[in-house]
């Protein structure tokens, strides 16, 4: 079990605030066990004390820019960044002393105040850590934005960056989060805006600190007075800035976290119904003993669950399912299939995405058979170890055999793997989200 650290000597930084431009000192001071952290207003007459965990996350709505902690009068400002750091060390008891209402913004990521905490050192306390785990799939979407979590054993993030802008275009990056990795891989990652917001962001009182020293400006042909410390900083960004914000509760989170141009605001949805499933009862899945005997499904009752047609269907029959649970399909690979004309024509292979696909879509058929989901699409979110182990050919019967890790609700885990006369040749674990056709 791990346990609760601090650091091991008072230490103290300063800087401005990105957004309201106020000089900050910030005095981090060692606490005592199950003390949690603490953030402390001294600039205010009877120095309110912000309790992370206790005192929720303000929820603004718009445009939010950055994290806020506390109640009314009674807030900080700008926590993320410092979340981060706090959450990428392990630490998760310390006072935390600021005479403004915002945390100074430094260089514009976490990158100083890692450094500050490591040298001041950390210190385990005799307490156990405490972590709340993801227990069941959850899926949070506003517009083009959307955050899944997904039960892990520890902590991954998949994130997607997405911008109409030609230098903030689909990044992607997944990461399984660890102190080294934080360190090395995402602490000094900077925060960043496009250069036609920066006037929008100063009348809405944002930006009032920043520079193009802390901020890294996106203009029409790159950034602006500044240069990257890595190629995909952005995308590093939002997973640092994500990291901050699931500690908002003072307690490290264990799941899968798989964002698209997620921001602070679905960033604390999240964090609320990670939340609220550790003290809800998790309904059981409903048992279904319908198992389809004999010859199965043919292709044309195949095509009455899932969308596919030709040329992209590949389940020819399937021939055993129990729905929501398990099923088994049939390929049978002709060099009649299309994709032989183009894959090594001269000794054809089929491919192994296509493999895959056929995979998904016998497990498609599985999900979608299960009361309530007839006339839902599967779209697909997430392929881990995929592996292939043997090249399938023309003449050759793939046997798709798929089981269900996990369903809930729309979303599904999934494990299948792809077998030719009794040998496996290929396997994967894939998760899907079901969506309405219309």
């Amino acid at each position: 079990m791990a346990k609760q650290k601090t650091i091991a000597k008072e230490t103290s930084i300063q800087g401005v605030g990105l957004h309201t431009g106020q000089r900050a000192r910030v005095v981090f001071k060692p606490a005592a066990a199950d003390s949690g952290i603490q953030f402390v207003r001294t600039d205010l007459p009877a120095q309110p004390v912000i309790r992370v965990g206790m005192d929720a996350p303000i929820e603004r709505s718009g445009s939010l820019r950055c994290s806020f902690l506390g109640q009314a009068e009674n807030q900080i400002q700008t926590v993320e960044h410092l979340l981060a750091a706090l959450n990428g060390l392990g630490i998760d008891t310390i006072r935390i002393e600021v005479d403004a209402s915002e945390i100074p913004g430094m260089d514009g990521s976490s990158k100083e105040f890692c450094e500050l905490l490591e040298k001041a050192g950390i210190r385990e306390l005799e307490a156990d850590a405490r972590t709340i785990a993801v227990k069941e799939p959850i899926v949070i979407q506003d517009n083009r934005a959307s955050i899944t979590a997904l039960p892990y054993d520890g902590l991954k993030i998949s994130y997607t960056l997405s911008y109409d802008h030609p230098f903030l275009q689909a990044q992607f990056l997944e990461m399984e989060i660890t102190p080294a990795v934080f360190k090395q891989h995402l602490a000094a990652a900077r925060t960043f805006c496009l250069e036609d917001e920066v006037e929008h962001l100063r009348t809405k009182g944002f930006g009032k600190g920043a520079n193009y020293d802390n901020t890294l400006v996106v203009g029409k042909k790159g950034v602006i007075r500044n240069s990257l410390r890595y190629p995909d900083e952005f995308v590093r960004h939002k997973i640092l800035d994500l990291i901050g914000d699931i500690y908002s509760r003072g307690v490290a989170v264990k799941g899968h976290i798989i964002a698209l141009r997620s921001g602070h605001s679905l960033n604390i949805q999240l964090v609320k119904r990670i939340l609220a499933q550790q003290s809800a009862a998790v309904p059981a899945v409903p048992e279904s003993r319908e198992v389809i005997p004999g010859s199965g499904l043919d292709v044309n009752q195949i095509m009455k669950i899932i969308p596919h047609r030709e040329p992209f269907l590949f389940v020819d029959r399937i021939i055993s399912l129990e729905p929501g649970k398990s099923i088994v399909g049939i390929k049978n690979v002709t060099i009649n299939d299309y994709f032989f004309r183009g894959h090594f024509p001269g000794k054809p292979v089929m491919p192994g995405v296509l493999i895959i696909e056929a995979m998904a879509q016998v497990g498609g058929v599985m999900m979608l058979s299960q009361p309530g989901n007839q006339g839902k699409i599967a779209f697909f979110m997430l392929i881990n170890n995929a592996k292939f182990r043997k090249v399938v050919v023309p003449g050759d019967q793939l046997v798709f055999e798929v089981r269900s890790l996990r369903v809930k609700s729309r979303i599904g885990q999934l494990y299948g793997t792809a077998s030719v006369d009794g040998k496996v040749v290929a396997e994967a674990e894939l998760t899907c989200a079901l969506d309405e056709s219309s």
